[in-house]
């Protein structure tokens, strides 16, 4: 799949952008431990989330639908065990996209990745090649992975309850702040 003129524009953006809008970052400060590689090789791609966690399971059902079935997904309660040089700690951390070679990609190279198989190359290449996008999505990720409670009542607020039937209400909420200030 090529990469759209918009997905470029950004690209070029988000790689050109001053050094001081990068957020701070403590070495090797990060949530969960980035693991590359097991010795446990699945059989098919494999997505394990964290199946205790609704914004979890909310954006895997998404993530299911876009993935079409080239990427099987499992929580880490069902198949944890079958990965036992993964600790269970980082399992509960970070979802993992363990691959047939056995590569493991964490956090939101995970989904990067993950859509990648579908033939979009361009999110996954641009976390591998941009350090300051890398930084923004591993910092985003522990934010939102620290705060998955206020996240998920955010994302059904303006996507709605049904992962694969969102409603477009952040659209309504712009337009009404929009309003408003124009009123004030």
């Amino acid at each position: 799949m090529k990469t759209s003129a918009n997905q470029a524009r950004m690209a070029f953006l988000i790689c050109r952008m001053p050094v001081s809008l990068v957020l701070y970052k403590e070495k090797n400060n990060y949530l969960y431990k980035k693991i590359p590689y097991t010795k446990n090789i699945p059989a098919v791609n494999i997505l394990v989330w964290d199946g205790q966690c609704g914004f979890c399971k909310y954006w895997k059902t998404r993530w299911e639908a876009r993935t079409e079935g080239k990427i099987d997904f499992a929580t880490y309660q069902e198949v944890a065990e079958n990965f036992p040089d993964i600790p269970l700690k980082e399992f509960k951390k970070a979802s993992r996209l363990i691959e047939t070679d056995g590569q493991i990609y964490a956090g939101p190279d995970s989904a990067y990745r993950s859509i990648y198989h579908t033939g979009n190359k361009f999110w996954h290449e641009l976390y591998q090649n941009s350090s300051l996008f890398r930084s923004l999505s591993d910092h985003g990720y522990n934010h939102i992975a620290k705060n998955r409670s206020f996240y998920f009542k955010i994302t059904k607020l303006l996507l709605g309850s049904d992962p694969l039937n969102s409603r477009p209400y952040w659209l309504i909420y712009l337009v009404l702040f929009l309003l408003l200030i124009i009123l004030l």
